[in-house]
Formats: C-alpha cells, sequence, structure tokens
C-alpha cells in the first residue's frame, strides 16, 4: 500500500484563508503526517512559528497566474525564503509560452533556482492551458533550469492533473526532474493512481486517507 499522505503537500490557497485556517491545516498535515503544508506567503513566517520551525512550509510564487515580472518574482521568493520557506512552487509565465519564447522561460526559472538554491524549486506550468508539445517543451525547459520538479496545476486553472498528463510528463521528464500533481485531487485512489504514473507528490486540500 502507498503510503499516500507522506508525499502529499497539504494545501490552502484560498483568497480568503483566515489565520484560524491556516493553523488547522498545519494541525493537520502534522497529525496526518503530510510531506509539508502549501500556504500563501503571507503566512509563511507565522506557520513557521506555529511548527517550531520543524515541519516544511511550501509556498507559491507569481501565485496564480504567473506574469508578474521576473523581478517581481525574485523579490517574492526572497521574501518568502527569509520567511523560512522550505520550497517554492512558482507559477511560469503562460504568455511567454504561448508567444514561444522559451529562452526567456528558462531565465526566469534559473534565476530564481538561483535564489532557492539547495532548496527545491517546483515550476507549475498549468496544463489546461497547454497543448501537447507545449507540456513536452516544458519538460525540457525545466529540466535544463535546474529547478526540481514540475507540477501540473495551480487548481485555478479550468481542470487539474490528470492521469494522461502524468504519464506524458513522467515520460519527458526522463527521471531528471520529479513530477507534482495538483489540482482536484480528493481521493486517495486518484491520489495512488497518480502516484502509480510518476507523480512523486500531490498538492491536495483534503486529507487523502479514505
Amino acid at each position: 500500500m502507498i503510503d499516500v499522505m507522506s508525499k502529499v503537500d497539504l494545501t490552502l490557497l484560498k483568497a480568503t484563508s483566515k489565520w484560524e485556517d491556516i493553523r488547522l491545516l498545519c494541525d493537520e498535515a502534522k497529525k496526518y503526517r503530510a510531506f509539508s503544508v502549501c500556504i500563501p506567503p503571507v503566512y509563511v513566517k507565522r506557520s513557521n512559528e506555529y511548527l517550531n520551525h520543524n515541519f516544511k512550509v511550501c509556498t507559491v510564487i507569481g501565485f496564480p497566474l504567473g506574469y508578474q515580472t521576473t523581478d517581481t518574482k525574485v523579490f517574492e521568493t526572497k521574501g518568502a525564503l527569509k520567511d523560512g520557506a522550505s520550497e517554492i512552487d512558482m507559477v511560469v509565465n503562460l504568455t511567454d509560452i504561448k508567444n514561444g519564447e522559451y529562452d526567456k522561460i528558462e531565465d526566469e526559472i534559473k534565476r530564481i533556482k538561483d535564489v532557492v538554491g539547495e532548496k527545491i524549486l517546483k515550476v507549475i506550468i498549468e496544463t489546461c492551458y497547454l497543448d501537447k508539445s507545449e507540456k513536452i517543451k516544458m519538460c525540457e525547459i525545466i529540466k535544463s533550469s535546474g529547478a526540481d520538479f514540475v507540477k501540473t496545476s495551480t487548481g485555478y486553472g479550468t481542470s487539474g492533473a490528470t492521469l494522461d498528463d502524468i504519464k506524458l510528463l513522467s515520460e519527458h521528464s526522463e527521471g531528471c526532474i520529479k513530477i507534482k500533481a495538483s489540482g482536484g485531487i480528493r481521493t486517495r485512489a486518484f491520489a495512488e493512481e497518480l502516484i502509480k504514473a510518476g507523480a512523486s507528490r500531490i498538492g491536495s486540500s483534503s486529507v487523502l486517507n479514505d
């Protein structure tokens, strides 16, 4: 049996999230032994203090649309790391993908990875808006940029993770980068399917024990 919760970034990224909601998320993550909590940047410092700095705290950069400037994303990343973020999930600029400006995308990821250093950087490509060739190209870009993961979704797009996308990303990651499936994952059974298809990490707002 797969230990699903040990692969889950237990997530709460709603714009209306209160501290009480985040605190309860932290409690659930520890109770069910999730891999980390994934929360808005404004709660990173407070969550680290609440967790006594002994539980992984992941946060998002350029979220959820990704079209901030690279300088803005770098600034956001530095702030998140200063507040104690252990992992960064950044959103790529989808307009750059649609314009075919892959050198620009690679440069942005490299600049953020330089700031992140040895900590984990996941790159959200929002698969629901990309065609097959764009998804494959983004795997190539992420591999060459030095980032650690390709991540499917923000949860704010038209759809989230699919088995077909995980299989495609797994085929083209070639073991060089890992895959985080996120968006619409609400059951243990679906999470297990995604893991078997190649996902190393799951982003979910639900405790996946059923």
